[in-house]
């Protein structure tokens, strides 16, 4: 999985903002915001998370946090989507089994490392209506709309009967995820991920549904004897 801002910043990549003259670009101001936010918030989750942390870590002020984020909560959700945007990516080869294979096993791994902090959002969300808000239309509804388009196209290629709830199908999938992540009764693990995929697939309900070509009970008598 590819690395983030986070967790992967190279020498070449601008650290903390140092006070200098001259007004400096609110592109610099907010990648070093975004950049310090995510640091603070895979360390120490999103609970201890504020705008003075923020604020001394990247080298801004932090009214220009009070001014671009309505609440410390807000600003964790942007910081966690500007880590890991690239990395939750959906890929189109063609093969729509196979993409979504692929997607979910880089999903769960990214949850079983840093699954405490999408917890952690999901948790504060509860509380905090501009993180809610935020999540909502950023994140789960901007996820929703890449993967239905994706598994649009499957269906338009043959790849996915018409007529199956493309809606239905992705709670299917990362609602099962997300379950076994805030009810961690099961593990996350790639082979819960081929295990979903297969059972989409392939259905779970018997080969033939007409209780006539079903096999026959052995202990059953002969009707014809």
């Amino acid at each position: 999985m590819e690395r983030t801002d986070a967790e992967g910043r190279g020498a070449e990549e601008p650290g903390p903002l140092k006070p200098g003259r001259g007004r400096r670009r609110a592109e610099d101001v907010r990648h070093a915001t975004l950049t310090a936010a995510a640091e603070l918030l895979l360390a120490d989750g999103v609970q201890a998370l504020t705008f003075s942390k923020v604020a001394a870590r990247a080298g801004v002020s932090k009214m220009t946090l009070y001014k671009w984020w309505p609440s410390p909560g807000a600003l964790a959700f942007d910081a966690y989507f500007n880590a890991f945007q690239a990395t939750l990516a959906f890929p189109d080869t063609g093969d729509i089994k196979a993409d979504l294979t692929a997607q979910l096993r880089v999903f769960v791994d990214l949850l079983n490392r840093n699954g405490a902090v999408v917890a952690g959002i999901i948790g504060a969300a509860q509380g905090d209506p501009d993180l809610a808000q935020a999540l909502s239309t950023h994140y789960v509804a901007h996820r929703r709309a890449l993967a239905v388009a994706r598994l649009t196209r499957a269906r338009e290629a043959g790849q996915i009967r018409a007529g199956v709830d493309l809606e239905a199908i992705v709670d299917q999938l990362w609602g099962a995820v997300y379950h076994r992540l805030l009810l961690p009764a099961q593990p996350l693990t790639a082979e819960f991920v081929d295990r979903l995929i297969a059972n989409l697939f392939q259905g779970i309900a018997p080969d033939s549904a007409d209780p006539d070509s079903a096999d026959p009970d052995p202990d059953s008598p002969d009707p014809a004897a």
